[in-house]
């Protein structure tokens, strides 16, 4: 018979769809933090989307169109957390203006699931437990979602993987969240500062 205390505090299964760079290091943290993480790739996704209590969507923005709506029914109901974002292959952003954003395309394919919106400022390079740490603070992830629960969720599991969460408001937000990620390619990239660099929001806690 299980200890209903244990089935309390287990931690929730992840599913990472996506066995890349940010697949690989997310899985890393994951594991390490003692998460039951599978791998998914095209070939299993319905297996791990149906293993899963959480699922992150760490696959190339542009194969989303294709990749998820297969899988759509087996995510019913459950939280998907969207760690891309919409770039092209050369890096260059995909633009929605101000009426759509990639994290809202992504809802849109998957209907019947609780997304929620993070990681996706955080290049991959940095997603270690020495580079998730900068001058003794943590790395922020904004997560943006429109259900609260779902979101208290992805917080968690964000703090757990050692990054500092900031919950910022609806998923409609990651449209502001994604323009940040694309801020964040062009230094590293066109201005060449590599990879190795991360956002730290420091707000003055109130008295």
């Amino acid at each position: 018979m299980s200890d209903k205390r244990d089935e309390a505090t287990a931690k929730p299964r992840l599913g990472i769809f996506g066995a890349g760079n940010l697949g690989g290091r997310l899985t890393a943290l994951a594991s390490a933090a003692g998460y039951d993480v599978f791998v998914g790739k095209r070939d299993n996704a319905v297996s791990v989307a149906d293993h899963s209590q959480i699922f992150i969507i760490a696959i190339p923005f542009l194969a989303c169109a294709s990749a998820l709506p297969p899988i759509a029914a087996a995510l019913t109901g459950k939280i998907v957390v969207d760690a891309t974002n919409p770039l092209n292959s050369d890096w260059s952003p995909v633009l929605f203006g101000d009426q759509s954003s990639g994290g809202e395309e992504v809802a849109k394919l998957l209907p019947d699931s609780k997304v929620v919106k993070a990681f996706n400022t955080v290049f991959a390079d940095t997603m270690t437990k020495q580079g998730l740490l900068r001058d003794g603070q943590q790395v922020t992830t904004f997560v943006c979602g429109d259900d609260a629960a779902a979101k208290t969720t992805a917080c968690d599991l964000a703090s757990s993987l050692g990054f500092a969460p900031l919950e910022s408001g609806p998923l409609r937000n990651c449209r502001y969240t994604e323009a940040i990620a694309h801020l964040n390619v062009y230094l590293a990239v066109v201005q060449g500062g590599g990879t190795d660099a991360a956002f730290v929001y420091h707000r003055t806690k109130k008295a």
